[in-house]
């Protein structure tokens, strides 16, 4: 990925830094593969507000991304690199031999004419979706089902990629882009390589307003609240507010807010190096 400095004409290109978008190679998306999305702007069903500074942002159509690879055994040719506004990853739109069209995640390194399959049998080569049955130990892998068949839920955004490090009967045990070490069910697919744009945690928005066209509205700080707003408001003069913590009371840092799952089991270590008993 290319990254892009702003000559400093004006206060809001001061301190820029965009993308180059060097991979992308066409500006208009398939438009069998779009849908309608309607911004909500941190609304419920009953039109309340539950979630506060959303608002505005530039209009999008949703992709639809083909998570399950579930087209097996026939090879699709790599026809474009595209930007999507719905994610931070770049997507590749592929053609697969009987003419279907499909949007997946791009990896890095992915080019324009490149094919790419899915199946059992496949080699685990860049762009190809397998069961994790099937990888030699130390692939790099992204696009994860934590169940097979479900579709990829782990490993999709923006230069994010875990590696293959064991296998045991029934679970392989991946290392997370977190560090940590989790149980996932074999059988579940995945896509080698890694997720694509993997500068993006580089850029600068460079100004207030590029956060407006993504929908970002100006956030308040508890300590300038007043203390029936905010525990940490109230105070004469510039009171630093206390210990951090949210609206609600909970403390920001130092304290673990991850609820207990059932999943927590399949979790062998903490990307903190701390060793789980409860497996």
């Amino acid at each position: 990925m290319a990254l892009k400095k702003y000559r400093p004409m004006t206060a809001g290109t001061r301190w820029r830094i965009g993308n180059a978008y060097a991979e992308i190679t066409t500006n208009e998306p398939e438009k069998s593969l779009l849908e309608k999305k309607h911004s909500k702007a941190g609304r419920n069903f009953q039109g309340r507000q539950v979630m506060r500074y959303k608002g505005g942002g530039h209009r999008k159509h949703y992709r639809i991304i083909d998570f399950k690879r579930d087209k097996v055994n026939i090879e699709a040719k790599v026809v474009s690199i595209e930007y999507d506004p719905n994610r931070t990853a770049f997507i590749a739109l592929l053609q697969y031999a009987d003419g279907e069209k499909r949007y997946i995640i791009a990896p890095q390194g992915l080019q324009v004419g490149a094919t790419v399959m899915s199946g059992d049998a496949v080699a685990p080569e860049l762009g190809n979706a397998l069961k994790m049955r099937n990888m030699p130990l130390g692939t790099t892998i992204h696009n994860i089902e934590l169940q097979p068949k479900q579709g990829a839920k782990m490993a999709r955004s923006a230069g994010t990629s875990a590696q293959l490090s064991n296998k045991e009967e029934k679970y392989a045990i991946l290392k997370m882009p977190s560090g940590e070490l989790r149980k996932v069910l074999i059988d579940g697919y995945a896509t080698v390589g890694v997720v694509s744009n993997s500068d993006h945690n580089l850029l600068s928005v460079g100004k207030a307003g590029a956060n407006r066209w993504k929908g970002i509205r100006p956030r308040t700080r508890g300590v300038a609240m007043n203390p029936v707003d905010h525990p940490m408001g109230g105070g004469e003069g510039r009171a630093s507010g206390g210990h951090p913590r949210s609206r609600t009371g909970k403390y920001a840092k130092g304290e673990i807010t991850r609820k207990k799952k059932g999943s927590d089991k399949l979790i062998i270590q903490r990307s903190n190096g701390k060793k789980l008993s409860n497996k």
